[in-house]
């Protein structure tokens, strides 16, 4: 595990909720929290060299271009994609989840055409594939999900064998279960069925090592902020080939080569993408994040949170009125603790426990049908990443004991 040092780099760790209440942020998973280095990178670019990309010749432009493309480079290099003209800068995950809807989806898919997504998909990589099907008359189906949380394996092959299907999406992490999926083995038995394959990063960039020419997936989508970044700006990554083809998601500047008033020639990838002034500040943070976690090294990154889960679902094991939905084991699953209290609605759980510092997640998470699929009550979810230390589970255990004798 990370020696607990390293909470020294992120300054909102160190403050006090009320007077001598410390924060314990375990909603991660919502959002995680930025380190000085990223808040100091975006602040750089705002003092010093604050100017459009692009466009300009410049110091100011010039300098604004450097950091912002150079945060591209370091992304390409950071999920190994072959080029930097496959990695496309959105606004989050749901940006890029409907720019692949509604540019690959409306060229590619039609009545007949089968949407193969799953029952444990949060909202955004669910949404647009209904929104998609009811414009196309392509029919959407649903890989199932075990009882203990993780995707059918044996339905997914059968779906895959028995219906037309066109493209697969699913997320690489349950935000909700935790689980973590074969992705590999998944987007390659969707391959062999001629499927063309999205995958929801969310939950699996910041967490996982994660090597977007191994996996061989055809898109690939995740956010900065859950990630060390800011809010506001997210990647799509995707095969060249597939981008080239596809129409741009949004027309303006700098999508653009040429302009006339009888036609318009699209700029070549990654920027026929990405039209308007972009956020310039934010993929500045995202490539300070990126070296961050670069500097901790992924595989630490994913070992240390696979020990504060393993310590984290032991400690929950022992209160007695609390059940943990999702996978059993560390192995099997990512930094989140989704959890029922027995008596106790997961509003009243959050806002008891924030009075003691703690601040969690508490609902459906963006994600209501695995809630209906496992007819459970809306849950009460804490969530850990490179900055959790054991005592903050510790705390958290007490905490829950004072819930339930607060509620009798």
């Amino acid at each position: 595990m990370f020696d607990a040092a390293i909470r020294d780099d992120f300054p909102t760790l160190s403050r006090e909720v009320k007077p001598g209440v410390p924060l314990i942020y375990l909603d991660s998973a919502a959002t995680s929290q930025k380190p000085n280095a990223v808040i100091d990178a975006m602040t750089d670019y705002y003092r010093r060299y604050n100017s459009n990309v692009h466009r300009g010749i410049h110091t100011l432009s010039e300098e604004a271009t450097a950091g912002y493309e150079g945060a591209r480079l370091k992304i390409a290099r950071f999920i190994n994609a072959p080029s930097e003209a496959e990695v496309i800068f959105t606004r989050h995950t749901t940006e890029a989840i409907n720019l692949v809807a509604w540019t690959w989806g409306l060229e590619n898919l039609g009545p007949g055409a089968v949407l193969l997504s799953t029952q444990m998909e949060h909202h955004a990589n669910l949404v647009p594939w209904q929104m998609l099907a009811a414009r196309t008359g392509a029919t959407l189906r649903y890989v199932p999900v075990t009882p203990d949380g993780m995707l059918d394996q044996e339905a997914y092959t059968r779906l895959l064998n028995e219906e037309n299907v066109r493209l697969v999406a699913f997320s690489h992490m349950s935000n909700v279960l935790g689980s973590i999926q074969p992705v590999k083995a998944m987007v390659a038995a969707a391959h062999a069925a001629g499927a063309v394959v999205l995958v929801d990063g969310a939950q699996g960039v910041p967490h996982l090592p994660v090597d977007v020419q191994a996996l061989d997936a055809d898109f690939y989508a995740f956010s900065a902020h859950k990630m060390l970044g800011p809010t506001g700006i997210g990647v799509l990554y995707g095969k060249r080939a597939l981008l080239e083809a596809m129409p741009p998601f949004m027309g303006g500047g700098d999508m653009i080569k040429k302009v006339t008033l009888e036609g318009t020639t699209y700029n070549e990838l990654p920027w026929k993408f990405e039209a308007g002034t972009p956020a310039i500040a934010e993929a500045i943070g995202l490539g300070a994040a990126v070296d961050y976690l670069e500097g901790l090294g992924m595989q630490a990154v994913h070992a240390h949170e696979q020990a504060i889960t393993s310590y984290a679902l032991e400690r929950l094991a022992e209160v007695p009125f609390v059940e943990i939905v999702g996978p059993p084991t560390a192995e099997q699953r990512g930094g989140v603790a989704a959890m029922l209290v027995d008596g106790v609605h997961p509003h009243d759980v959050s806002q008891l426990l924030d009075g003691y510092g703690i601040a969690i997640r508490a609902g459906k998470h963006c994600a209501h049908p695995i809630h209906d699929v496992l007819e459970i009550q809306p849950t009460a979810r804490a969530s850990f990443y490179i900055y959790t230390v054991p005592e903050e589970i510790d705390a958290l255990v007490e905490g829950l004991y004072k819930v339930k004798d607060f509620f009798g």
